[in-house]
């Protein structure tokens, strides 16, 4: 029998304080199922975004950074047992037979990915995500989380972690190259650490003086307060890579100067309005400008293995269920330093 779970669910589009507790069913489990018992749910602004105006289904149970254990497997899963720590991203399903799901890109999957909540899954049934006790996964979809790494610790992980992992491994930084971070908020944190610990120059592109000595704290080689024509001028061609974590317009001109002879800059932070910029800015130096788009199931697993053995961590402010509206106004306000983490256990 399908069973019910309590969970926090928002009732309303745009409304934080419809938030309610309430019970949903997850499914029985299937032969590549894996049922896990939430310990932990990372709060992403990309949740806030679901609930303030993207979101499509409501009532909706947010929740895309699950951390917890395994409590039951189908009959055909190997790879998982009772027990094990694990963790679930973004992703929940896609068709597993075409080319971007046979080379690990199970997120531009051609069917369609499913993702964790508010989506439509193979069968009909629309997703319910981590803001719950329990969650049932296919197998190919859940992580192992490194034993080294506490559960709390690994939740933002699988949403940060893998959106700023993911373009420095696919452009191979390493030793040598010099790396730019603009902001240090929930993905710039960590991404410099990231960026530190394969081996690059980093520098840390800020608006102010408040984060200098955190900076410093997560690897960063130097921060750069970028207000005027000057700052911009002074750092003209010296990066091989710019990894923009900001959800904000840009000055894109004024960026893409900053890159060396066949510099990449990469959106992470993706802004709602259009982006411009001239031609010319790229054409002296023959750069590039791309963006990336989480990741798929092995390269998060690589993540938490590197993670694991490098010691990169979010710096979290653990949370209850009964504080989550308040958290999204306060990431919305840029109050959080820097990734909320809900303590499940207030569920039970």
């Amino acid at each position: 029998m399908p069973k019910e779970v309590k969970a926090l669910q928002a009732t309303k589009k745009g409304e934080f304080d419809s938030f309610e507790r309430t019970t949903i069913v997850r499914r029985d489990l299937r032969p590549d199922d894996v049922a896990i018992d939430i310990k932990y749910c990372g709060i992403c602004h990309s949740d806030v975004s679901m609930v303030q105006w993207q979101g499509q289904h409501f009532p909706m149970v947010p929740g895309h950074e699950i951390a917890g254990v395994v409590t039951a497997v189908g009959s055909d899963v190997t790879d998982f047992k009772p027990g094990d720590r694990v963790g679930v991203g973004c992703l929940v399903n896609s068709c597993g037979e075409c080319p971007a799901c046979k080379s690990g890109n199970e997120q531009f999957c051609e069917k369609g990915s499913v993702i964790v909540f508010d989506s439509v899954d193979h069968d009909g049934t629309v997703t319910q995500g981590g803001y719950a006790q329990s969650i049932v996964v296919k197998d190919h979809f859940v992580l192992h989380i490194p034993d080294k790494m506490s559960l709390a610790d690994a939740a933002p992980l699988l949403c940060a972690g893998i959106t700023t992992f993911s373009p420095l491994q696919r452009f191979n930084i390493g030793k040598g190259d010099k790396v730019a971070i603009i902001g240090m908020g929930g993905l710039g944190h960590i991404a410099v650490q990231f960026a530190a610990k394969m081996g690059a120059d980093v520098t840390v592109l800020g608006h102010s003086e408040s984060k200098r000595d955190e900076a410093k704290k997560f690897g960063a080689n130097s921060y750069e307060v970028m207000k005027d024509k000057e700052d911009f001028d002074r750092l003209a061609g010296q990066f091989d890579f710019i990894l923009n974590t900001i959800a904000v317009n840009l000055n894109l001109d004024d960026y893409l100067k900053l890159l060396k002879f066949e510099g990449t800059l990469c959106y992470v932070g993706i802004p709602s309005d259009d982006q411009h910029f001239n031609l010319f800015s790229i054409f002296g130096n023959q750069g590039s400008i791309t963006a990336s788009n989480i990741g798929g199931i092995k390269p998060t697993q690589d993540m938490l293995n590197f993670a694991a053995e490098h010691d990169v961590k979010p710096q979290i402010e653990m949370i209850g269920i009964d504080d989550v509206p308040q958290a999204y106004r306060n990431i919305l306000d840029s109050k959080v330093r820097y990734r909320y983490v809900i303590d499940m256990s207030a569920l039970d």
